[in-house]
């Protein structure tokens, strides 16, 4: 079994590994691609006491009052970590991730929609949601605005998906497993889909120009 799957952690570690991958999902940007917005989902189904391919029952009310708490902390790291470390993390040209042009890329992004609202989105959006919060850090985003921002997308964001997961369960009881598979490929191609448009647009961007 895949515990960085998002059934996978919730059946081997319960709150603890939907708490833990929030944490680390939105608080250390080295970490990329664990399953948040279909983590959020699975827990709230989980919640509902239904899947057979969930084995365990978990509390509603402590993964929804969990979940926000532990984005929150994540974030407010990352930020942390952007303001005291950022720019030695994005110094390396031949790193993947965290190279001096996916920086300016972000901080461009970040220029041109808004600091609060990138922060917002990001929330929602795989690799951003990862380097969205210590690039806040990094361009010296004010700490009131970027805590006003960090809970009000990480309500938002986990208690959207964890009430959804949580309502389909009650509802589909015993059908629900045939469900969450076209469910989770849903969210997660929503979930790229402005990534990739943005990406589009760049790259067409840059080739009228060239």
């Amino acid at each position: 079994m895949n515990i960085f799957s998002a059934q996978g952690a919730i059946n081997s570690f319960g709150l603890t590994g939907i708490f833990a991958i929030l944490f680390i999902e939105t608080g250390l940007p080295v970490v990329i691609g664990l399953p948040g917005d279909s983590l959020l989902f699975i827990a709230g189904v989980a919640a509902s006491g239904t899947g057979a391919a969930l084995h365990v029952k978990i509390s509603l009310w402590a993964v929804a009052v969990g979940a926000p708490l532990f984005a929150i902390a994540g974030s407010q790291f990352g930020h942390h970590l952007g303001h005291k470390y950022g720019v030695k993390l994005f110094s390396k040209p031949n790193s993947k991730y965290f190279n001096p042009e996916r920086l300016k890329s972000a901080e461009k992004w970040m220029d041109k929609y808004g600091h609060g609202k990138m922060i917002f989105l990001g929330r929602f959006i795989p690799v951003v949601r990862h380097l969205v919060n210590p690039v806040a850090g990094i361009i010296k985003m004010p700490y009131r605005k970027f805590l006003f921002w960090n809970v009000f997308s990480a309500l938002v964001w986990t208690e959207g998906f964890i009430w959804s997961g949580y309502f389909l369960g009650e509802k589909m009881k015993g059908s629900v497993d045939k469900y969450i598979l076209p469910i989770v490929a849903v969210i997660v191609i929503l979930s790229v889909a402005p990534l990739a448009w943005e990406i589009f647009k760049e790259w067409r961007t840059r080739k009228h120009l060239s």
